[in-house]
């Protein structure tokens, strides 16, 4: 099985930075794609960036000039920097993962999502 937990999330004023992280752990093969993205009550779930195992990177124009992805391919890590806070980026962050693990003994496809954790910008 594979797990994904955030962790980076808070409350901050407008203009200020957070940094959210994310830790895959389980029985990985190898993850092709990491990224986040976010919810706010009454809208879909928005892409926000992501990043292939080779390091292709992918913004939405929101978080374009504004936010940083990044990962650390052998430790199983995503990170999402974010400058320049808004109100309008207060949601839940999810992490999102896709690639290969093993399950009893057998190599299986994977997508997962994390928990998600709360951003909270005031104006």
């Amino acid at each position: 099985q594979v797990q994904l937990v955030e962790s980076g999330g808070g409350w901050v004023q407008a203009g200020e930075s957070l940094r959210l992280s994310c830790v895959a752990s389980g029985t990985i093969v190898s993850i092709s794609l990491m990224g986040w993205y976010r919810l706010t009550p009454g809208t879909p779930r928005e892409l926000v960036a992501t990043i292939s195992l080779g390091g292709r990177t992918n913004y939405s124009d929101s978080a374009k000039g504004r936010f940083t992805i990044s990962r650390d391919n052998a430790a199983d890590l995503v990170y999402l920097q974010m400058d320049s806070l808004q109100p309008g980026d207060t949601a839940i962050y999810y992490c999102y993962a896709e690639g290969s693990a093993t399950y009893f003994g057998d190599e299986h496809r994977f997508r997962h999502w994390g928990q998600g954790t709360q951003v909270t910008v005031s104006s």
